[in-house]
C-alpha cells in the first residue's frame, strides 16, 4: 500500500487585531464539551463601610476552548515551563512576599 505524498501547508499568522494583556490570575470553569479560562488581575482593595481589605479579580479576557485544544495548550505550556526551568532554575510557586510592606514617610 503506497501513501499519498504529504502536501505542505504554509501558515500565516495575522496579528493585526491582536490585543496583548497581562494576567496574574486565572479562573477555570468547565462543561462536558469545553473549558472556560478567565484571565485577569488580582488587585487588593478596601471594601464597604468596614474598610476590610478585599481581593478584586478583574477579568480582562475569556478564552473558551474544547478539550482537545485544552490538552494541546497544557502540553505546550508544560514544554515551555520545563525549558525555562532548565535554563533558569525551578520556579518557586510560593515566593515569600512582605505581608505589610514598610510605609514610606
Amino acid at each position: 500500500m503506497s501513501q499519498a505524498p504529504q502536501q505542505q501547508v504554509q501558515i500565516r499568522v495575522d496579528e493585526s487585531k491582536m490585543v496583548t494583556s497581562y494576567a496574574n490570575t486565572i479562573r477555570t470553569s468547565t462543561t462536558a464539551d469545553e473549558i472556560i479560562l478567565d484571565f485577569g488581575l488580582n488587585m487588593p482593595s478596601q471594601g464597604g463601610q468596614d474598610q476590610q481589605m478585599q481581593m478584586l479579580f478583574a477579568v480582562g479576557s475569556r478564552v473558551v476552548m474544547n478539550w482537545v485544544g485544552a490538552k494541546r495548550l497544557a502540553a505546550s505550556i508544560t514544554q515551555a515551563v520545563n525549558a525555562y526551568e532548565q535554563r533558569f532554575g525551578e520556579i518557586d510557586m510560593n515566593p515569600k512576599q512582605a505581608v505589610n510592606p514598610p510605609q514610606q514617610g
